[in-house]
């Protein structure tokens, strides 16, 4: 009872499999207008097909591919309530560095009360001390009295209290001063951040450190565009982290006791996707901005030639779709959709050629040429080129044989994790043919087809329009036969026009255990597919042996035998 209830379990988790595979392939592309991208103004990686009304847009979105354990820019970056993406240099505060920041000195710090300094001076004299700058900057030196150092730079401090001493002790001293420990600031953080209050840390501290303690900007409402540093109430700093994104400049100031850190609030915000670098939300300094000014920050890529944008001004809501030439111009306001789009289709085809041919192996065509106009111009040695024979492999059949070969696996898996069982028995002989049926598809979804399109037949090509990317492969002339699948010794053997295909078999060993004595396919130099080949066989040609299903177990014999013969003509190999 124990080992048939096992069985159930073993059957319930391949059901669940199953039902979640089909579940995640069902999922299809959906269809937005250009009005609805706000619901849709997310990265390049989120982007769905869509379609424009002011124009024929087809854009398909790219698809990232993550690592195990890697998390995607829209987890690490700030989401936003809204469903837009996030703003530019929100990436600025997803680090942790204001947590490994350690209390050092360097250069730029001035010295300001509190401060301690060591003092050695040897030769004539011998004294040592450790002095704390006072409340009025000043660094009182035994026999040598006040020196004033404050917003004294630390890298100027031992040569400026040198000085100081060398006009007592004129001679015979030797001097050597150096920065201890900066006193601590306090320093306010306050209006659109996300943990406003008082931060403490050291005056030459960055502001960026200051404002990842405090959580970093409010990416609803805060500026990256616009933050002051006041002073006593007045404006002593003004920072555009723009700047410090694009060309790494950073107003270098030392903070002081009860400065304050103002974020102000977000000024007018673009949305940007499609087909640039910097899939972000964009804030402009003023209330409006030309496309040109954008494009610095967005980034577009150079196959963009139209923008789609969507908006509203005073006489409603808006879309037009542009050339990007007349989009530079373009004014963009608060609220702004963009979408950049590579709506150009190439006029120029590469076509590479394979196989037996002389010359160039790639060639420039325009989108209209045919094949004969090609071959026309490729170079062949008529005792070497099978050119009677020539095909194509084409990626576009290549892609629609793979989607073949894997929804005929979803359909067996399905009918197997689904079918039900009426008793613990036939439970367990499921649950055996479920991980038999798994083996099986896991193996058959590695086949990579060739995408192969039969154009030549009794020595007549087809003179067919090209495709980007076509490979035409002119087959070179052989004496030889190969033989492969589920024979002991796969090989290559000389032509015999006496021989037969169970002639070509012997000679390679014999059937393996696995063979299909019905099942053998003489696959042809012109790609053509033969399984009745006894008598027809022509030098070139591949016997390829299909496997035999064990029907032991399994009850899908017929589907398994059918994605066999599916995958042998795609890809020329025996599952």
């Amino acid at each position: 009872m124990n080992m048939l209830s096992n069985a159930f379990k073993a059957f319930l988790i391949l059901t669940c499999f199953a039902v979640s595979s089909f579940s995640n392939s069902a999922i299809a592309a959906e269809q937005i207008s250009l009005s609805q991208l706000e619901n849709a103004g997310t990265t390049q990686t989120q982007l769905p097909n869509a379609s424009l009304q002011n124009g024929t847009y087809n854009k398909q979105g790219r698809s990232g591919t993550l690592l195990p354990g890697e998390m995607s820019a829209a987890e690490l970056l700030p989401t936003s309530e809204l469903g837009l993406p996030p703003p530019y240099g929100a990436n600025l505060f997803a680090g942790g560095y204001e947590s490994e920041r350690q209390d050092g000195l360097n250069d730029d710090y001035t010295i300001a009360p509190g401060d301690k300094v060591s003092i050695w001076l040897w030769g004539a004299i011998n004294q040592s001390e450790v002095i704390t700058v006072d409340n009025q900057g000043n660094l009182f030196i035994t026999n040598v009295g006040p020196v004033y150092v404050a917003d004294v730079k630390a890298s100027q401090l031992n040569s400026y209290v040198s000085n100081k001493i060398k006009e007592v002790y004129k001679s015979s001293v030797q001097i050597y001063v150096n920065l201890l420990t900066a006193t601590p600031v306090s320093i306010y953080i306050s209006g659109s951040i996300v943990r406003p209050g008082q931060y403490a840390g050291i005056a030459s501290d960055s502001i960026l450190y200051y404002l990842k303690r405090a959580g970093g900007i409010d990416s609803e409402r805060g500026s990256y565009r616009s933050i002051k540093v006041l002073r006593d109430d007045k404006v002593i700093q003004n920072i555009d982290l723009y700047d410090f994104i694009l060309s790494g400049y950073l107003p270098k100031f030392n903070f002081k006791d009860n400065d304050v850190i103002l974020v102000e609030r977000q000024k007018a915000t673009v949305v940007v996707s499609g087909s640039v670098r910097a899939p972000f939300r964009f804030e402009f300094k003023e209330n409006q901005a030309t496309g040109e000014q954008l494009a610095k920050f967005a980034l577009p890529l150079a196959k963009v030639s139209h923008v789609g944008i969507v908006g509203d001004r005073k006489t409603g809501p808006f879309s037009v779709y542009l050339p990007y030439n007349e989009f530079k111009s373009f004014t963009l306001k608060d609220g702004d959709r963009l979408i950049f789009n590579d709506d150009i289709r190439a006029q120029v085809l590469d076509i590479q050629v394979a196989g037996s041919y002389l010359g160039p192996s790639y060639f420039a065509v325009k989108n209209n040429t045919r094949l004969h106009d090609l071959l026309a111009n490729i170079q062949i040695d008529k005792d070497l080129a099978d050119y009677q024979s020539i095909y194509i492999q084409r990626k576009s059949v290549a892609k629609k044989q793979k989607e073949m070969i894997d929804q005929a696996l979803d359909r067996l898996e399905r009918s197997i994790f689904t079918a039900p069982a009426s008793s613990d028995g036939e439970a367990k002989i499921r649950a055996e043919e479920g991980k038999m049926i798994l083996e099986f598809t896991e193996r058959a979804r590695k086949a990579i087809p060739l995408g192969k399109v039969v154009i030549s037949d009794q020595g007549q090509v087809a003179n067919i329009r090209l495709e980007q990317g076509d490979v035409v492969y002119i087959p070179a002339k052989t004496d030889l036969i190969h033989i492969g699948g589920e024979v002991l010794m796969p090989q290559a053997l000389v032509y015999n026009p006496n021989a037969t295909i169970d002639d070509y078999i012997a000679w390679a060993g014999g059937y393996s255990e696995r063979a299909n004595y019905e099942q053998i396919m003489v696959i042809h130099p012109n790609g053509m597919i033969d399984v009745d080949a006894y008598g027809n066989l022509k030098p070139g040609d591949q016997i390829l042996v299909l496997p035999k299903v064990d029907t032991k177990f399994l009850q899908s014999v017929k589907d398994i035998t059918q994605i066999i013969y599916q995958i042998a003509i795609a890809a020329n190999v025996a599952t």
